[in-house]
């Protein structure tokens, strides 16, 4: 570095961070509250400090010079702790949190927790806002390390030490057809399941864990779709006589608005394990401990305790 000396403020590392994590002079002033022309400012006062560019403009996004790829965990890592210094100074309150709070969530999760969730926030910490960002899995690590993500909550994935988990729920899978369906009001059968055209929500290529076990038997699914979002199948679903299989308690939310009917799955489908992943980095920050504990209250809300407690939903076994 160059010109090293007491002009140094620490908000410049903020500034570096929020840039770093939202891609933008737009995005950083927004997270900060700050305008654009002090963030502006402040990363030239970086760039002669460290003595090069930080940022390069590709597109519409600012995207980190290495230099910054190198530090850029040291200084979330170090910032967190000044952060945690104060906090634990004095009592915590959600009311006073004021945060862009960043959490990568299908929408078969947005569906399900974000109305419950911002009923509590808008009482107990309207200063949050929670942005919801569509990332794929292997990124997860990543965008944690960076303060580009806060939370992730998605299927069981493996993530390196640095990554803290926690389990919200076991959700069972359902089958879902039209109502009217041949299917409706008895019992699916494997024969019936098989014989069946499905349609599929996945964001892979391959065999999901249903193929493997109808592979194992030497028999497979008809699919005549492959689509990304479950609300989209279900539409489909609703207008023709093929299935889905998919989370049992969106399944039951869905049949609410659309002409769907919730079947019990004819196979022994492993659950899908909801986990929340979060930076170790972030442990003892209160005011993300306070979301995490929120949002694993809402999740486990949100998974229920089976048919039996659903009630006005029509669930057929």
């Amino acid at each position: 570095m160059n010109n090293f000396d007491n002009r140094l403020d620490l908000n410049l590392f903020r500034v570096l961070d929020a840039i770093h994590a939202n891609g933008s002079i737009s995005g950083a002033a927004r997270a900060l509250h700050l305008t654009q022309p002090a963030i502006s400012h402040s990363l030239a006062r970086l760039r002669d400090i460290f003595n090069d560019p930080l940022f390069v403009r590709q597109g519409n996004r600012m995207v980190a010079t290495e230099r910054v790829r190198v530090i850029i965990a040291d200084i979330r890592h170090n910032l967190q702790g000044l952060y945690a210094a104060v906090e634990t100074s004095s009592a915590f309150s959600p009311a006073r949190l004021v945060v862009d709070f960043k959490v990568a969530l299908r929408d078969v999760l947005e569906s399900a927790t974000f109305s419950p969730l911002m009923r509590r926030l808008a009482t107990q910490a309207p200063g949050v806002c929670v942005v919801s960002r569509r990332v794929a899995r292997e990124a997860f690590e990543k965008e944690l390390a960076s303060g580009g993500l806060d939370l992730a909550i998605d299927r069981k994935i493996k993530v390196g030490p640095h990554i803290r988990q926690k389990t919200l729920l076991r959700e069972p899978n359902a089958v879902v057809v039209r109502k009217g369906h041949s299917l409706s009001g008895r019992k699916l059968t494997q024969a019936d399941y098989v014989a069946a055209k499905h349609v599929l929500v996945t964001h892979i290529e391959g065999m999901e864990p249903i193929d493997y076990i109808l592979a194992e038997q030497g028999l497979g699914r008809n699919v005549g779709l492959r689509c990304q979002h479950f609300f989209a199948a279900c539409k489909v679903i609703a207008e023709t006589d093929w299935i889905l299989t998919m989370p049992r308690t969106y399944a039951l939310e869905l049949s609410d608005v659309l002409p769907l009917d919730v079947l019990v799955a004819p196979l022994a489908i492993p659950p899908i394990d909801v986990v929340m992943y979060w930076h170790a980095v972030r442990d003892d920050d209160q005011g993300h401990r306070w979301m995490r504990d929120l949002f694993a209250e809402v999740m486990t809300q949100y998974g229920g305790g089976g048919p039996p407690s659903i009630s006005g939903h029509k669930y057929n076994s």
